[in-house]
């Protein structure tokens, strides 16, 4: 019996791991109008997060938002989908439907780290989400980290700059023509 356990144990470690590394061996892509930023995910440190991002990528919910909230010296923030109209007074306000529990690390929100936007109540994460352009520790252990920069923090740094209404949202649009993933 003991034999016969332990080899579905190990064979579901075994699937377990495969998941695992497939899930590691993928990144985003997101290309902007500005440029490409790729991103690579932090699986081991918050999974429901990941598999989200992912989820929604997968189905081009990303596809034609804006970078909606840019705040120099801070970060860049996306995934809204109102911002795919016109109305910017309802940019920022919209979610897929649902919310994520939050799952807070100890990764450091260092300049590119990709992590989830939420309100004041931790568990309210949806879709949109934010790049960091400069340090900005004091979000530590307060908002989800999932993910980095890998390549095209200089498009961030672009973006980030660009002229803005008194909101923080760039006056000409910002957009996310396509997101998706890819295997390294």
């Amino acid at each position: 019996m003991s034999f016969f356990i332990k080899g579905i144990t190990a064979g579901l470690m075994s699937i377990l791991m495969t998941v695992t590394l497939a899930q590691a061996g993928e990144i985003a892509v997101i290309e902007t109008t500005l440029g490409n930023i790729e991103l690579e995910f932090l699986v081991e440190k918050a999974p429901g997060h990941v598999k989200n991002f992912k989820e929604l990528v997968k189905k081009g919910f990303y596809d034609g938002t804006i970078f909606h909230r840019v705040i120099p010296g801070f970060m860049i923030q996306g995934g809204d989908p109102n911002s795919k109209s016109d109305d910017r007074s309802k940019h920022g306000t919209g979610d897929p439907g649902y919310t994520i529990k939050a799952e807070f690390n100890d990764t450091p929100h260092d300049r590119g780290i990709l992590s989830m936007a939420r309100s004041s109540d931790p568990d309210s994460a949806g879709s949109q989400f934010f790049i960091v352009v400069e340090d900005s520790h004091f979000l530590d252990n307060k908002y989800t980290a999932f993910g980095r920069v890998i390549k095209g923090m200089k498009v961030a740094d672009k973006i980030v700059n660009v002229p803005r209404d008194p909101r923080d949202n760039p006056k000409d649009r910002v957009e996310m023509k396509f997101v998706k993933i890819v295997k390294r």
